[in-house]
């Protein structure tokens, strides 16, 4: 959750750290303002995209009579496409220094990082690279350190005189980030006044979205009128929802086939209007609430649900669907493609209602195509001729192959059968005890289940345990997955690591990041494998499945896959599996920013495996865990051939898709990705409909 300036000082000053007073003004307020403080001040637009400042949305004023024609011009002014719903007054500051400083996770290090310049203000970006920008990373327990306060405070040069109120400073900030769950804090500039005081003159802030949803209370820092009025509709019926600029109104279940869907529409001329995931659930009411918020868009001409069933029925989202709809026909053309789960059902029911608004595709070309039937067909955009030389000529950066190193040693997936045990983490609970079955069902063997202060007694005659430990003594125990709430996920995936299990799989969503980043320090070096977090788990066709993957899209065979996407790993297997074209293992590293082991360790597992020929990588945007494979294969002269899909190359730049891990940082950002794969040999499938014919020329030699 992004803060404007405004709630992020006013976080500041809570943690006592000192900022500028400030009033707000609202549209129409303009001329009854009457500034508290002598001249001369600043009026700040209050919006979340960067580049304020170059972009005009800060004005200095000397005089009260130019504050009213101020506001009126930057309410009119649009930054990052967004027009200022208020702006704040304050006053100028004196001051003899701006220095820059922020604490914040970092994607690209894997660590919170403590940063500071001796230049603040709005050129602090140019330094980026450069010695003039100290960055520290912040091991766990992410405490400040007097040799971490020392190297900060000896970079920006301050007199001696400042150390106290400057340590002080960032106690004050350390203790905020870790209470408020910030991914990021930051003051630019830090301004030295004459007197010596540390003054907060700007403030950007990023909480945790996972943390919020955890702690409600933290919303009080949010401003609903920053977010679009559908953004926050959605929001209300837990829907994940990114307006886009297209003509077709789209629902998928599971963020990465929503993507996979965006391109395959745009390659159609047929570019979406939104981002939705409807996720895991679905009900009359919150797919009512979907339609109607996608026909409220008068741009919308048709609508495409995309669901491939896993652990969700296409018929239980047909009977919603029914029910939502009711008596009337839908306000606009919708078509229907169901794969998975109680597919044939779900199609079924919906054919029989005889609507003719209401349209039933075989698989997604066929709802692709009945949609070029009912809406313009723009141009269609593809990977073009300049996209396509920079995948075979671009260079793959030098960081990105010491990222690559990876861990050596860790268990092998494909070790597992029906007779490795697994132990099941939260097996009282209701998702715990409902996958226990169906992995059972797979052929697993669940063996135990641990819940606090629920041992002694059994689920479905699966012996419970207060704790890991006890379980491990009374049990072989090859594997654990995790259905433990967020909050405690990491902890528990701890305590399986500390209780010897080499192998631990975290269906769980919604973990806070910095907990991850504890998780994956503790783990280093141990040998653990360990999955996710948001993963679907792992399953090996006709054998066993640790997670929540359904059997019924897999085949055996010789292709091992390796996914950031629970439903287009299902998608992929299935087109795999039609074509005849079987799996020997597929494992989902989990959506989020910070997980377990990636494509480099997988890749590295299966590398002198015979049983497995080729490999599969299902990926999406944002991160760099496709560029780091890229990598591994290249350098290691991969013995094995690799193709690659990647969904989301039509994200728009800043919105994270579903997944947290799902965000496209800057433009091009997809283009470099591919390149990357590319350059590396490995085979890009542009198009989901590639992906058996690549893998069919792949296995054949071609």
């Amino acid at each position: 959750m992004h803060l404007t300036e405004y709630a992020g000082k006013a976080l500041l000053r809570e943690a006592g750290i000192e900022a500028p007073p400030g009033i707000v003004i609202g549209p129409g307020e303009e001329t009854r303002v009457s500034p508290p403080w002598p001249g001369p001040w600043y009026l700040k637009a209050q919006v979340l995209a960067g580049g304020r400042g170059k972009a005009g949305g800060v004005v200095r004023l000397e005089t009260a009579e130019a504050i009213a024609p101020a506001a009126e011009h930057l309410f009119t002014l649009a930054i990052g496409g967004a027009r200022p719903p208020f702006l704040l007054l304050e006053p100028a500051i004196p001051h003899d220094r701006a220095v820059y400083l922020s604490l914040g996770v970092s994607r690209q290090r894997g660590s919170l990082c403590l940063t500071v310049a001796g230049q603040g203000g709005v050129d602090v970006e140019g330094l980026a690279g450069s010695d003039a920008l100290l960055v520290l990373d912040v091991p766990p327990p992410f405490l400040l350190t007097p040799r971490l306060a020392r190297r900060a405070f000896f970079h920006l040069g301050f007199p001696k005189e400042l150390w106290q109120p400057f340590h002080g400073l960032l106690e004050r900030l350390f203790t905020a980030v870790a209470a408020h769950g910030l991914l990021l804090a930051e003051i630019n500039p830090l301004a030295v006044t004459p007197d010596g005081r540390l003054v907060a003159l700007d403030a950007k802030m990023l909480l945790d979205d996972s943390v919020v949803a955890l702690r409600p209370e933290l919303r009080r820092f949010g401003d609903d009128r920053l977010q679009p009025v559908a953004e926050r509709r959605a929001a209300a019926y837990g829907l994940a929802f990114v307006g886009l600029p297209g003509r077709v109104g789209l629902l998928a279940n599971g963020a990465g086939l929503a993507m996979a869907t965006m391109d395959a529409l745009e390659a159609a001329g047929l570019p979406a209007a939104n981002f939705l995931d409807f996720g895991g659930t679905a009900d009359a009411v919150r797919l009512r609430a979907a339609f109607d918020l996608l026909f409220a868009d008068a741009r919308v001409a048709a609508c495409l649900v995309n669901m491939f069933g896993g652990i969700l029925s296409c018929a239980d989202v047909a009977r919603a669907l029914i029910e939502a709809l009711g008596d009337a026909p839908p306000a606009r053309p919708v078509v229907v493609r169901f794969a998975g789960n109680s597919a044939a059902k779900g199609a079924d029911m919906l054919r029989r209602l005889g609507l003719p608004a209401l349209l039933v595709a075989e698989d997604m070309d066929q709802a692709v195509a009945m949609l070029s039937e009912l809406v313009p067909v723009g141009p269609r955009h593809g990977l073009d001729a300049p996209a396509a030389e920079a995948c075979r000529m671009a260079p793959l950066r030098p960081e990105t192959t010491a990222a690559a190193a990876g861990v050596a040693g860790l268990p092998s997936l494909l070790d597992l059968d029906g007779e490795s045990g697994v132990l099941i983490q939260g097996l009282t609970g209701r998702a715990g005890r409902l996958h226990a079955a169906r992995m059972r069902a797979c052929g697993t063997r669940v063996a135990a289940g641990v819940t606090p202060f629920r041992g002694g007694g059994d689920v479905d005659g699966v012996p419970v345990y207060d704790t890991v430990a006890q379980a491990v003594r009374h049990h072989d125990i090859a594997l654990s997955v995790l259905f433990v709430p967020a909050a405690g996920a990491a902890d528990a995936a701890l305590e399986a690591a500390e209780a010897g299990i080499a192998r631990i799989v975290c269906i769980t969503d919604g973990v806070p990041q910095k907990d991850m980043l504890a998780v994956r320090a503790a783990l280093r070096g141990r040998g653990t494998l360990f999955l996710g977090p948001n993963t679907p788990g792992l399953l090996l066709p006709g054998r066993m499945q640790a997670g929540i993957m359904p059997p019924e899209p897999f085949l055996p065979g010789p292709v091992a896959v390796f996914s950031r996407s629970g439903t287009l790993t299902y998608e992929v297997c299935s087109r795999l599996s039609a074509a005849g074209i079987g799996q020997a293992l597929a494992a989902g590293i989990g959506g989020d920013p910070f997980g377990g082991a990636g494509f480099v360790e997988l890749l590295r597992m299966v590398r002198d495996d015979d049983r497995v020929r080729a490999v599969m990588l299902i990926g999406e945007v944002g991160g760099r865990a496709e560029e780091d494979a890229a990598a591994f294969v290249l350098g290691e002269g991969y013995p094995k051939p690799v193709a690659a899909f990647v969904a989301g190359l039509t994200a728009p730049p800043g919105r994270a898709l579903g997944h947290a891990g799902a965000l496209l940082e800057r433009p091009g950002g997809v283009a470099e990705k591919l390149a990357c794969l590319s350059r590396a040999g490995i085979a890009v499938c542009p198009e989901l409909g590639d992906v058996a014919g690549v893998m069919a020329g792949l296995l054949c030699g071609g």
